[in-house]
């Protein structure tokens, strides 16, 4: 059974908390946190069972038993992966939206690989659904809401075609998604910092995020805020250099390659001048490496790094 799907080009997020330069990559720091606070006021009100956790042995009945009457979609995802955490919550929400029409599975790939290599996942987040024991692909990589719920309605169309149009506890659900929860608040302390990148102007942003921090050194994302307008700062004005023989040059490579996502090369780097520096530049070395700490917070490479730079350090 294959499911036509009313969307353009998958619409893939990078796996770190940016992935081009604008106040919309920086508005992705909070995004998943907020995402999250929403899903959870759905799910208070929601019916019992939308969502659930599904591993190998819990398969059969949760998934393949319970597709003989509602639809299962299955988010397939992993606790290192920065766009999981973006969808995953936006999936919650709409399952209690929906009311119980359809259930929402949540694997964790690394914990259960059989189930990830019976879907042939190549990347997550992947999302399939099953009806009537059968798999349906609906989409590969973070989607916007609106996508997500033009993909959900035409499977819930499709699986009204096959005979699955119950609901979660036997009789037809009313679909709340008319009902949007209101958004969560917005932080007026990031108001400065936002207004200054959507000018461009990186000194503004920074010193908008050194006061909210001046105020509470531990706030994780205006620390995140500052590494980004940084990294924003010193690359917005100057070209990729194809080699570089001194600190400086050598940073400004791992910036590029930050920018790509490519930590494990921007790791190798900077963490190359701490070793061959000392002093003032072996600090700056040290706190680049920091920023990238925050900026890659997801990224498997991380715990790898950590340890090259106290064995750089020490």
């Amino acid at each position: 059974m294959r499911l036509t799907l009313p969307v353009g080009e998958n619409a893939r997020m990078s796996s770190t908390p940016f992935s081009a330069r604008g106040a919309v990559d920086l508005g992705a720091l909070t995004a998943a946190r907020q995402n999250q606070q929403r899903a959870e006021a759905a799910l208070a009100s929601a019916p019992a069972g939308v969502v659930i956790d599904v591993t190998t042995d819990s398969f059969q009945a949760e998934v393949i038993d319970r597709s003989m009457t509602v639809p299962v979609v299955l988010d397939l995802w992993a606790e290192w992966c920065g766009p999981c955490k973006t969808l995953s919550p936006v999936l919650e929400r709409l399952a209690a939206e929906y009311g119980g029409r359809w259930v929402l599975a949540k694997v964790d790939v690394d914990a259960e690989q059989q189930i990830a290599a019976a879907f042939q996942v190549q990347s997550i987040p992947s999302v399939f659904a099953v009806v009537k024991g059968q798999p349906v692909p609906l989409f590969q990589g973070a989607y916007p809401e609106t996508q997500i719920r033009q993909v959900l309605d035409e499977l819930l169309k499709v699986a009204a075609e096959q005979g699955v149009s119950g609901a979660l506890d036997g009789e037809p659900a009313e679909q709340l998604a008319d009902e949007p929860l209101p958004e969560p608040p917005a932080d007026p302390r990031f108001d400065a910092a936002y207004d200054a990148i959507e000018a461009g102007d990186w000194i503004a942003a920074e010193q908008a995020y050194r006061a909210v921090l001046a105020a509470d050194p531990t706030d994780p994302d205006a620390a995140a805020g500052l590494a980004l307008v940084g990294l924003y700062g010193r690359t917005s004005q100057v070209s990729e250099p194809v080699g570089a023989d001194d600190a400086a040059g050598r940073l400004l490579l791992a910036d590029f390659a930050a920018l790509r996502n490519d930590w494990p090369a921007a790791f190798d780097l900077a963490i190359g001048v701490v070793r061959l520096t000392a002093g003032e530049e072996r600090e700056a070395a040290r706190l680049r490496v920091v920023d990238y700490f925050l900026l890659a917070a997801d990224d498997p490479s991380v715990p790898k790094a950590r340890s090259a730079l106290a064995s750089a350090l020490f």
